[in-house]
C-alpha cells in the first residue's frame, strides 16, 4: 500500500489518480498510524515551506516520516515534498526542514535571462531534465524528457552525489534527488502526462 500524506497542502487526488492509472493502490491519509504501516510513502506539497513544516508537525507526521525513511521503505517527495527534506529554507525568513538531506532551499536569483529575455519567477511550465544519477524512478525515461514545474525556490544539496537530475532555468538547478530509498522531484509527475505516469509506475515497483 502506498500512503499519500494529507497534511492540508498538496495536489493529493491527482497524485492518487496517477498511481491508480498505473495499477497501484494509493490511499490519501491524514493518520500518522497509516503512514507508519505503509509499504511506500509519498509526500506531496504546494504552498509555503514554513506553513507545510508547521502542518507536518501539528499533524504528528514528522516522527513517522523519519521512521519510514530510516527503515528503508521507498519514499517519494514531490515539489515542496522535496524541499522539506532539506535542512532549511530561506522562504519568508529562515525555517528548519526535516534535515534528512543536508542543504538549503533558495530562491531563483532576480534578473535571470535567456537569449536576452528576462525569465519570470515562479518557474512555471514544461522544462527538460538532464540525468546526473539515474535513480530507479527514471528507468525508461529519455535524457531531455519534458516535465511540469511550478516553483520559485530550488534545493542546493551540500553533497552533489544526491543530485539525480538537473534542469536549466537561467541557471542549472537540482530538479530531483536520490539517496538510498529516498527519491524526490521538484517537478510534478502527476502533471507530467505519460512521462510522469511512467515515473509513478517506477516508484510503485521499487
Amino acid at each position: 500500500m502506498i500512503a499519500i500524506i494529507d497534511y492540508g497542502m498538496g495536489n493529493l487526488r491527482s497524485v492518487q489518480k496517477g498511481f491508480e492509472k498505473v495499477g497501484f493502490d494509493a490511499v490519501v491519509t491524514a493518520d500518522p498510524k497509516v503512514v507508519l504501516e505503509a509499504e511506500k510513502v509519498v509526500l506531496p506539497g504546494v504552498g509555503a515551506f514554513r506553513d507545510c513544516m508547521r502542518n507536518l508537525e501539528q499533524g504528528g507526521f514528522v516522527e513517522p516520516l523519519l521512521k519510514v525513511i530510516a527503515d528503508g521503505r521507498p519514499f517519494l517527495g514531490i515539489c515542496l515534498g522535496l524541499q522539506l527534506l532539506f535542512t532549511e529554507s530561506e522562504e519568508f525568513g529562515l525555517h528548519r526542514g526535516l534535515g534528512v538531506i543536508p542543504g538549503r532551499v533558495v530562491r531563483f536569483p532576480e534578473g535571470m535571462a535567456e537569449n536576452s529575455e528576462k525569465l519570470a519567477v515562479p518557474h512555471m511550465g514544461w522544462n527538460q531534465i538532464s540525468f546526473r544519477n539515474r535513480a530507479p524512478i527514471f528507468a525508461g525515461i529519455d535524457e531531455g524528457a519534458n516535465v511540469y514545474f511550478v516553483h520559485s525556490y530550488y534545493v542546493k544539496p551540500e553533497d552533489e552525489s544526491v543530485v539525480a537530475t538537473t534542469t536549466n532555468y537561467g541557471i542549472d538547478f537540482c530538479s530531483a534527488v536520490w539517496k538510498d530509498n529516498i527519491v524526490a522531484t521538484q517537478f510534478h509527475p502527476e502533471k507530467s502526462q505519460q512521462i510522469g505516469l511512467k515515473i509513478l509506475k517506477n516508484f510503485g515497483e521499487m
